[in-house]
């Protein structure tokens, strides 16, 4: 009992002293004190998910994403699972890990379906793969589930364009515009000259060429 309570002070005193030294810019000190809450309590939620964070802060990608592999297979809430999820999809996308970031993502959305910020990572995922199709139906849920957001919108317009179904990427530049007209007119000056040529192209009745 007595050996159960010092520890739990020991926990305490050594997350305050890693709070405070974080709020003084102090991040290799407080990492310290993170390592240390790890050895009293292994496999700590707020413990990992703190480290993580700092890691990245210190630009140590490789270690967060180690220390983010490990709190994902900790057992919590759906919520925490799918925060976990999003972050380890997250700094490995940062790192330019793609492929691997990709099922981190997936486990994120199955864990918590609402996540946008899941969606919208599967989705940059999925384009650099070049699964536009897939890419489409992650940014549809993101624009559903953050309508008002005009990033998937803008990135939504971006994969029409690359289906070459170009009235659909401006039909998407014309609702943005409703609420973000500024975003829009950028979004037609990045693609729209290519919609243009796309829809004008057919439109165009094909000529036999004689060989």
């Amino acid at each position: 009992m007595i050996c159960s309570l010092k520890r739990r002070f020991d926990y305490l005193f050594s997350k305050a002293q890693a709070l405070i030294l974080l709020a003084f810019g102090q991040r290799e000190q407080a990492l310290s004190r993170f390592d240390r809450m790890l050895v009293l309590l292994p496999m700590d939620r707020y413990a990992l998910a703190s480290r993580a964070h700092v890691l990245v802060q210190l630009n140590r990608l490789d270690d967060s994403i180690a220390n983010l592999q490990q709190l994902s297979r900790v057992t919590g809430t759906p919520v925490q699972q799918a925060a976990a999820c999003f972050n380890l999809g997250y700094v490995l996308q940062q790192n330019g890990r793609h492929d691997e970031a990709r099922p981190a993502f997936e486990k994120a959305t199955e864990h918590q379906p609402c996540m946008d910020r899941a969606w919208y990572g599967l989705a940059l995922v999925l384009i650099r793969q070049r699964q536009f199709h897939e890419a489409r139906l992650a940014l549809q849920k993101t624009t559903r589930l953050q309508p008002m957001s005009p990033y998937g919108w803008y990135r939504l317009a971006e994969v029409n364009l690359a289906l070459s179904e170009p009235e659909k990427a401006r039909q998407v530049i014309d609702h943005l515009r409703q609420f973000e007209p500024k975003v829009a007119a950028q979004l037609e000056r990045d693609i729209g000259l290519s919609v243009h040529l796309q829809v004008n192209n057919r439109h165009v009745p094909t000529r036999d060429v004689a060989c």
